[in-house]
């Protein structure tokens, strides 16, 4: 008996630690997976209000969520989105006019969602109204193309969520704010970049503010993805609009063939991914799981290129840019 229980004794000690090491890293991936894909119930009686409904990201998530019986309080920009929206979804589905940055408008919509909530609160607020123009070298722009980016992406972002935080933490709700790798990577001038670092911002500190509440708030940081906000016929109008309002000075020391200065817009779009729905999956999780993430990052370049170059040395990072 005693050297059968020497030989069980010995065959123990001469498990590799490779095999504990995998079986360590293998249990932690299976109980982070059982961990988030946990869902909420009784997702019907859960009013989310989405602003920047008219296309894109917003528009898709409305119609998704709208599909899983939640009820959608959509906001629009115009009336033709929400016409076509209202088409597309099903009775459930409730939509507004909403400008972000009009406070009176703002107001107006924090006491239409009040009405349609009633003693339930807010579940869920999306801020996903955005813009990306104008962009270009800093040095070409003015205060008033830097302020038309900034009232919408930041301030009105900020000023949706004020005016109803007592809803959403009334319901012990979620709070979702559309953000970008451009919130870690600045590439380009212009207000877009700034705008997005403030979003990370806002989102962190709201975060950490309303904890205690039971309030959850994530960040949404997308990729490249083939939406109007980054239109190439757009962007193809505005850039020598810009240009040809500099003065013969900043031309000059510039260059006349200014398009090498959006190289880098040219890339993104060649890049963009057209699989919209690889966000408004991570959107509806953060508002459905029962224990949401605070950062999502959306599409493969978000991941194996921009995400780890946000931790790289800067000096590095300038760099990297520069060869672009």
């Amino acid at each position: 008996m005693w050297y059968g229980h020497s030989y069980v004794g010995q065959g123990r000690k001469n498990i590799p630690m490779w095999f504990w090491l995998f079986a360590l890293i293998g249990f932690y991936f299976l109980f982070r997976w059982y961990w988030y894909r946990q869902t909420l119930q009784n997702l019907t009686d859960k009013y989310v209000f989405i602003t920047g409904c008219d296309s894109g990201f917003g528009n898709l998530l409305a119609r998704q969520l709208d599909g899983r019986g939640l009820r959608v309080l959509a906001a629009c920009l115009t009336q033709r989105g929400e016409e076509q929206l209202k088409e597309a979804t099903s009775q459930r589905l409730q939509t507004i006019i909403l400008d972000v940055t009009d406070s009176e408008n703002v107001t107006a919509a924090a006491n239409w969602v009040k009405q349609q909530v009633r003693d339930r609160g807010l579940w869920g607020l999306v801020n996903n109204a955005g813009i990306a123009v104008p962009f270009a070298p800093n040095e070409w722009l003015t205060k008033d193309d830097f302020m038309k980016i900034l009232n919408v992406n930041l301030l009105g972002l900020i000023e949706v969520t004020l005016s109803l935080l007592p809803l959403i933490r009334k319901a012990k709700g979620r709070i979702v704010n559309i953000s970008s790798v451009a919130g870690r990577i600045s590439f380009l001038g212009g207000g877009y970049n700034i705008s997005k670092y403030g979003v990370e911002a806002f989102s962190d500190s709201l975060r950490r503010e309303l904890c205690s509440f039971g309030v959850k708030v994530s960040i949404i940081e997308p990729g490249s993805f083939k939406t109007v906000i980054v239109n190439p016929k757009y962007i193809g109008e505005i850039v020598p609009k810009i240009w040809s309002r500099l003065p013969a000075e900043t031309k000059e020391s510039y260059g006349q063939d200014f398009s090498k200065y959006f190289k880098k817009i040219r890339i993104l779009g060649m890049m963009s991914n057209s699989k919209l729905t690889l966000v408004t999956d991570c959107m509806e999780h953060a508002l459905t799981a029962v224990h949401p993430h605070t950062r999502y990052s959306a599409g493969w370049d978000a991941k194996l290129i921009y995400l780890p170059l946000s931790y790289l040395p800067t000096a590095l990072v300038d760099f990297l840019i520069a060869l672009t």
